[in-house]
């Protein structure tokens, strides 16, 4: 109905309109949202798989304008900020946001998997929807989503003129736009433009004394040109190149104690939680020691060519990326030195990625697709702590370092794989899908750590980083689902790989002063397999809507990175943890009695735990909980729409999510520290003009102010990376 709220859980949000130049869409009811999740179009009620689902305007009734703020309205989901973004899907995640180092879970923009966690937040603007896959996705996806996959799809170009604008002003000075131009240039040709502007202050306060400005926290400017070319019925050509300037001081963390009284002692398993207060939590203790900033851009071009020959319908989708890092930080390594040192990093990164698929559908019992991927990356970094104090290196180092770091040219990252997918109507309403996917990986790293003297000394390299190895897996799927018409019963085996990599330093016997053993230096591929059962339900004639999952995880070879000393100073590790288990229950509820009065409901229980893992010889982890997995959560929203008359209208909507403790490990000393259950509310109050030509909006995020943690490291600064606190302002926007 025109006065329903796009509905913004599992299944939820309205469809915008389905543009003349695009591919034919299945009969969406009201509700529903069309979705690719499997690489073909089909309604997200009657895709077989745990997804959340949510439409442009879903997105922005629901106050979510970056990819952390997601989490609010997706089950067992997790995206922090650290190094970049850090997704945690049923708690399966990657702490490993290095250049070497892959995630769980694969963030794609339209299609192309985006290697850089430090790239991805960006994307976030002009969106036609966002999709969230939860569990491995190993057959149609490939690398690296043992988690699942977060989709972020920006709008497509349509055979009509629009325009629009969004603009945000909020606390910590917040200013977010968004400008969108759609022209049809031609019968079959049009374009499509949209800029953003991102801009707030830092949720951190600096110490009473610093020099330092810590504002603003973020400065991103962004735009994305698109082209959608329809050459006859069968085929069509969507090109899109975009840009964004990335700058900002990045501070986004505190001290530990401002969360935990010392000591962290080895083996604690929960460290005593300090409740002081938003302000003071967010506050620095300490002087930052030296300026810091981002200066950082990235662009990249895509082209999706869709050509139908009868039944078969080919798709080819290439896209080249490029990412420069301009950065200077403080690196805080108390207690050794009182004064936080000036670290630098500079790099350069581009990516290529390339897939071709075929899909069959002549619409009959027998559907499927097959198809090829081939992805590179590769990267030049130099990474550096300037006057680092000796008490971080090894006795009899010799004084007077000007630098320590990391110089690292090239590092590779190559993947290859050949994929298939069918699905068979057995009897009528009930299906079998199988699906199987063979990926090679390839990496492989030339670099160095040094450190610098003064003339005539210079260059002093502690030791080589040379590494090379490759990796190979299938990964396969298999599932059966039944349509009741109004209710879809499915269930699936399914499992999910990433590869494998390494550690500083170099094997014994490939060069001069080469001395790490092949077990200290590489570490394996992580790899989970998945039973899922669930069931998508519409009932009294769609007012409401049921979804509910069932899962099992044996997770094996579990990769997890932490701080260590063994390069001769500061450096991280990745090694694998050995096995977990992880089960849980989703359940989601959407009602819509009557067309004033909207009501959603979310309930997780997810156990999610170590079952062999010793991360010293004598600290077993073996029933400790996975990072970031609470063991219940939920959420519980309600809007309300009052007519105003002439087709204009006033909404209220209010949210409340409710979360278990949680554990956050470091495993290097090792500690693990938990946050406090909590709550958060948000409220928003958002006016409607007739033909929602116009709107206005008052909001307000995380109303108890409450602070959480996303990362915590015992090591040094002993770290604590902070969620978001309360924010709140004014949104308005109007279309043309």
């Amino acid at each position: 109905m025109a006065h329903r709220l796009r509905t913004y859980l599992c299944v939820t949000a309205a469809l915008v309109a389905s543009p003349a130049l695009a591919q034919e869409q299945p009969e969406v009811q009201d509700g529903d949202i069309v979705v690719t999740a499997t690489r073909t179009e089909s309604l997200a009620s009657k895709t077989p798989i745990a997804l959340t689902a949510i439409g442009g305007e879903g997105l922005r009734d629901a106050g979510i304008s970056n990819p952390t703020q997601l989490a609010d309205v997706v089950p067992n989901l997790s995206i922090d900020r650290g190094n970049g973004l850090q997704i945690t899907i049923r708690g399966v995640t990657s702490r490993d946001g290095t250049e070497k180092g892959d995630p769980s879970a694969a963030f794609l923009l339209d299609g192309i998997y985006i290697a850089r966690p430090q790239a991805q937040e960006v994307s976030f603007f002009d969106l036609e929807r966002v999709e969230v896959l939860r569990g491995p996705q190993g057959t149609l996806f490939g690398r690296n989503s043992t988690a699942g996959v977060v989709h972020v799809i920006s709008a497509r170009p349509v055979d009509r003129f629009a325009a629009s604008v969004d603009a945000t002003y909020g606390n910590f000075d917040t200013v977010q736009a968004t400008a969108m131009l759609n022209v049809p240039v031609a019968p079959g040709f049009a374009l499509r433009g949209a800029v953003n502007y991102d801009r707030r202050d830092s949720y951190i306060r600096p110490w009473a004394n610093s020099p330092w400005k810590l504002d603003p926290g973020k400065k991103n400017l962004s735009a994305r040109l698109s082209a959608l070319i329809d050459f006859g019925p069968d085929v069509t050509l969507l090109l899109r190149g975009d840009y964004s300037k990335i700058d900002g001081r990045p501070a986004n963390t505190v001290r530990l104690t401002n969360f935990f009284s010392r000591p962290f002692t080895r083996g604690t398993r929960s460290p005593v939680y300090k409740d002081i207060g938003s302000t003071a939590q967010r506050t620095r203790d300490y002087n930052e020691g030296s300026e810091s900033f981002y200066d950082n851009d990235t662009w990249g071009i895509t082209g999706e060519l869709n050509w139908a020959l009868g039944p078969v319908t080919m798709t080819y989708l290439g896209s080249y990326r490029e990412f420069n890092r301009h950065e200077q930080g403080p690196q805080d390594l108390s207690p050794f030195f009182p004064t936080a040192q000036r670290g630098v990093f500079e790099g350069h990164y581009w990516q290529n990625s390339q897939e071709l698929r075929f899909a069959y559908d002549d619409g009959g019992a027998f559907t499927g697709q097959v198809g090829g991927y081939y992805f590179k990356e590769k990267s030049g970094i130099g990474a550096f702590i300037i006057n680092p104090p000796m008490a971080i290196f090894p006795v009899g180092t010799p004084a007077g370092v000007i630098r320590y770091g990391f110089p690292q040219d090239p590092t590779i990252s190559e993947s290859k794989g050949v994929f298939g997918q069918f699905t068979y109507e057995l009897v009528p309403a009930l299906k079998f899908t199988g699906g199987i996917r063979y990926s090679h990986d390839l990496k492989s790293r030339v670099g160095q750590t040094i450190l610098e003297y003064p003339a005539p000394i210079g260059i002093l390299p502690l030791q080589q980083n040379n590494a090379r190895r490759t990796f190979s897996k299938v990964t396969w799927r298999a599932g059966l689902d039944y349509d009741l018409g109004n209710t879809l019963l499915y269930a699936s085996v399914s499992t999910g790989y990433k590869a494998g990599g390494f550690n500083d330093g170099c094997e014994i016997g490939t060069g001069t002063g080469c001395s790490l053993p092949a077990e200290a230096l590489y570490y394996d591929p992580e790899t989970i397999t998945a039973y899922e059962a669930g069931i998508k339900g519409r009932f009294a004639d769609g007012a409401l809507r049921l979804n509910g999952s069932l899962f099992h995880y044996d997770y094996k070879g579990m990769q997890l990175s932490y701080s260590s000393t063994i390069c001769g100073g500061p450096c991280q590790v990745t090694t694998n943890a050995g096995a977990a288990k992880v089960d849980g229950v989703e359940l989601e509820a959407v009602l819509s009695p009557h067309p004033a009065h909207h009501f959603d409901i979310s309930l997780n229980w997810l156990k999610a735990r170590y079952t062999s893992f010793r991360p010293v010889p004598t600290i077993d982890y073996a029933g400790v909980r996975l990072d970031r997995s609470p063991t219940i959560t939920a959420s519980a929203g309600y809007t309300f729409t009052q007519e105003l008359g002439g087709g204009s209208r006033l909404e209220f909507g209010a949210r409340v999510r409710v979360s278990d403790s949680y554990l956050l490990s470091d495993v290097a000393v090792p500690v693990v520290f938990r946050n406090p259950s909590y709550h958060k509310t948000d409220l928003t109050l958002t006016y409607r003009a007739p033909d929602d030509r116009f709107f206005v909006q008052g909001f307000v995020k995380n109303l108890e102010n409450v602070i959480t943690l996303q990362g915590a490291s015992a090591q040094y600064s002993s770290s604590a990376y902070l969620a978001d606190p309360r924010t709140y302002g004014v949104r308005a926007g109007v279309k043309f």
